[in-house]
């Protein structure tokens, strides 16, 4: 019986010797199989639980390996997402910065048109009132002067009417006569008659271009103030609609500043939102990343070293439970052995 459990325990630690990979667990095995001289239920049950501790730490590196992959995945999905995130967010923030500063730019470029077409307005009223003045002092002067003419065209012609050529032709003689009567002078011939009594001459002929003169001037006159009126009134005319337009433009401008103000103020409070996002992800993408950096420090030897690991144990367990087989083999036998020689007895 010794001899059969010699060599019993000589193949088992042959079986352990040659396998593939010598772990603890064979190690162990073989001291326990060390100056056995009775049965092996207790190296049996040694090997039972060593194989059991081997599957529960394959299954405890499945799990693991499992669990880093899909944590992995998952995190570095995560990085990937926050990092398009990122650029989008970037992206929103150019374009926000870009249309604050055109707005920047066109709400400076309408100011300072308003400013433009306020001093161009102020200087068409300067220049209006300046040629209306100079019209109403046109008119004030050129109807006074009219009148003047009329005035002298109306003594002219009152004095003219009044002066009678042929009276004074014919009262002439009567008046030297009764002179010379007065002075007794008789059958005497008498005088020459005063120069201011010469030969008569038409002096209606004379005054006649004067009065036309006057009448010229008078026409010239009322033509310059016709003429004045057509240009005021057109001047005026043009100026109001200056003045519409202007206003039109203006109120359209100044529309236009206070949308754009309104626009640029959005879209600054739109450009703090979007800072403030980007910061956020980019704090969120660090801290994914570190994440990351854990698990790979975890995970990084399992992943790389499972499938030795797995192979390891696989062939350990292999040759444990051909140990096993070994030994349960004897014992069976053995115990054989002993109910025979109690029925002998």
């Amino acid at each position: 019986m010794q001899e059969g459990l010699a060599i019993t325990r000589a193949r088992v630690v042959a079986v352990l010797r040659n396998a593939p990979r010598r772990g603890t667990e064979i190690d162990l095995v073989l001291m326990a199989l060390q100056g056995k001289t009775a049965g092996f239920e207790k190296v049996i049950k040694l090997i039972q639980d060593m194989v059991a501790n081997l599957k529960k730490e394959q299954a405890d590196d499945d799990s693991k390996k499992t669990y880093c992959e899909s944590e992995l995945d998952k995190s570095e999905d995560t990085g990937k997402q926050l990092e398009r995130s990122i650029e989008v967010s970037g992206t929103a923030i150019e374009e926000l910065k870009g249309a604050i500063a055109t707005w920047t730019t066109e709400i400076g470029d309408l100011q300072a048109s308003i400013r433009d077409l306020d001093s161009s307005v102020a200087e068409a009223t300067k220049l209006r009132k300046e040629e209306n003045s100079e019209f109403k002092d046109l008119m004030t002067n050129n109807k006074a002067a009219k009148e003047v003419l009329l005035w002298a065209k109306n003594r002219l012609n009152k004095f003219y009417s009044l002066y009678k050529p042929e009276a004074l032709a014919q009262t002439a003689p009567q008046l030297v006569q009764v002179s010379a009567h007065r002075r007794g002078g008789g059958d005497a011939a008498p005088p020459p008659p005063p120069e201011t009594f010469g030969a008569y001459v038409n002096k209606g002929q004379q005054t006649g271009g004067v009065v036309s003169m006057i009448d010229m001037l008078v026409g010239e006159l009322d033509k310059e103030m016709s003429e004045a009126e057509v240009s005021e009134k057109d001047a005026q005319a043009d100026y109001e609609t200056l003045m519409s337009d202007a206003g039109a433009k203006r109120a359209a401008d100044t529309k236009a500043v206070t949308d754009k103000a309104a626009a640029k103020a959005k879209g600054e409070e739109s450009l703090q939102a979007e800072t403030d996002n980007k910061k956020g992800l980019s704090i969120e993408l660090m801290e994914t990343k570190q994440v990351i950096a854990n698990l790979h420090a975890e995970c990084d030897w399992l992943t790389t070293y499972y499938d030795v690991r797995r192979q390891a144990r696989t062939e350990e367990i292999e040759s444990l439970g051909k140990a096993e087989a070994v030994l349960s083999g004897a014992d069976y036998s053995l115990l054989q052995t002993r109910r025979a020689a109690l029925r002998g007895a």
